[in-house]
């Protein structure tokens, strides 16, 4: 661990760092907890620039042993939740050497795998007089396999300084997810509490909130829409509560009116963040509005064709397994369309999903909050269906929150979107589901709709 950020955590002493299922560790406790992890890896022979696979959920013991493997400079690559496919193939792509299991009762260190993690960009970890530590990050593609960035984790330690409150946050996002890493070490870099969850459906989340008095939850906007059409948050004492942030997919705009009106004294932001970036400072025009400002300190960006484009210093070094979308000047390609408003930015979505009828371009976001303006719609996916007339039609997946005949139900839906939407936007295929169209990490799976 960079001497700096190790020292700045103990500082915090008898506070609490971390509440995992009810169990409390101070700074202090945790300093030791970690010292623990790193004298495990220096007998098994894990050290600088060993590539290790960390397979567990955000909890005390893992996180100590993932600031544990940061301080001998390894190679991280956290892995939670994984099918045992996807499992092996991550452990392949990123050439995996030894593995750290961590269940809620045992752990398990497995000292070398037989592979040589010999990758290039691994090299550039190891150059120079001072090897650096790493963070391999797998994109949350449903298809095909997924991309491995490789970070310098030396440079996403260096945004954690400075002087903020320190505040109770919830850690909805695992540690395999660049949102989960920032709240880690965003809320251990200024002294505050992260506190640990086992169960991410909304009720279990917000009583999470409420027993701790968490004041920050940093969450997706599919949660919310499921917490809002649950009625989550009128069964929770949430006035310890400041502030919501919500990223990873765009806000549908119904949502985020509920959400002002439902929660008037929580402040919301929308945040902007990439595997291959990190998280870029944001500010948001106003809570209910989806109008943001990027950049900051070491984050620049352009717009080619409404296209985003971004350069920042915590970039990655690039991709294990694919070419990295950088152009000359160092700027990587997000593939999120946008539109600008003088210094504000809005996503519509990435480029990769929108959907061409006849010529006519139409943003699965618009038409899904669109959608959510209906009763009994607790959830919906808006993709392409192939047309031999226009090429592609727009297709609706709608998850019911109590069954009504499919029949009305698609002549409603037909009714009201008309009144809402240029018709080309209007669903032509609408089915129903009846199970939840979210991946583990509560982004939709707009491939699959």
């Amino acid at each position: 661990m960079p001497s700096g950020f190790m020292t700045r955590i103990q500082q915090f002493g008898d506070a609490e760092a971390i509440i995992d299922m009810d169990v409390v560790e101070t700074y202090a406790a945790l300093s030791v907890r970690v010292a623990r992890w790193s004298e495990r890896f220096a007998r098994r022979g894990i050290g600088p620039a060993r590539v290790v696979a960390l397979q567990a959920s955000c909890g005390i013991d893992a996180c100590a042993a993932l600031i544990a493997l940061i301080g001998s400079a390894a190679v991280v690559v956290p892995l939670t939740n994984v099918p045992a496919t996807k499992l092996a193939e991550a452990k392949e792509i990123a050439q995996v050497e030894s593995v750290v299991t961590i269940g809620p009762d045992e752990w398990d260190i497995e000292a070398t795998t037989g592979r040589v993690a010999d990758h290039p960009l691994y090299q550039r970890l190891r150059s120079g007089s001072a090897q650096r530590a790493g963070l391999v990050l797998f994109s949350s593609g449903t298809t095909g396999r997924s991309k491995a960035s490789l970070l310098d984790f030396s440079r996403l330690l260096a945004r954690y300084q400075g002087s903020r409150p320190a505040r109770r946050t919830l850690s909805f996002l695992n540690l395999d997810h660049i949102g989960g890493i920032n709240t880690l070490f965003h809320t251990l870099g200024h002294g505050g509490a992260i506190i640990t969850i086992a169960d991410r459906a909304p009720d279990s989340v917000l009583a999470a909130v409420a027993k701790h008095r968490a004041n920050v939850l940093p969450t997706t906007p599919t949660f919310l829409n499921m917490m809002l059409i649950a009625g989550a948050h009128q069964r929770h004492d949430l006035s310890s509560l400041e502030l919501i942030t919500y990223g990873t997919e765009p806000m549908p705009g119904h949502t985020l009116d509920r959400l002002s009106i439902d929660l008037p004294r929580v402040r919301l932001k929308q945040t902007y963040g990439l595997s291959e970036l990190g998280i870029l400072p944001t500010r948001s025009r106003a809570d209910g509005s989806l109008w943001m400002k990027l950049g900051g300190e070491g984050f620049e960006y352009k717009i080619v064709g409404n296209v985003l484009w971004i350069r920042a210093d915590t970039a990655m070094l690039g991709y294990l397994n694919a070419p990295a979308p950088f152009d000359e000047e160092g700027f990587f390609n997000t593939q999120d369309i946008v539109e600008t408003d003088g210094e504000y930015v809005r996503v519509l979505g990435r480029s990769t999903e929108i959907i061409n009828v006849g010529g006519e371009k139409v943003y699965p976001s618009e038409v899904e909050s669109v959608l959510l303006e209906l009763s009994n719609v607790a959830d919906v996916t808006v993709s392409g269906e192939p047309s031999p007339v226009t090429g592609m039609v727009v297709k609706a997946t709608i998850l019911p929150v109590v069954p009504e005949p499919h029949r009305d139900f698609r002549q409603r839906i037909r009714r009201h979107c008309l009144e809402r939407l240029q018709p080309y936007k209007v669903p032509v295929v609408i089915e129903f589901s009846d199970s939840a169209q979210h991946s583990e990490r509560f982004k939709k799976l707009r491939k699959s709709a």
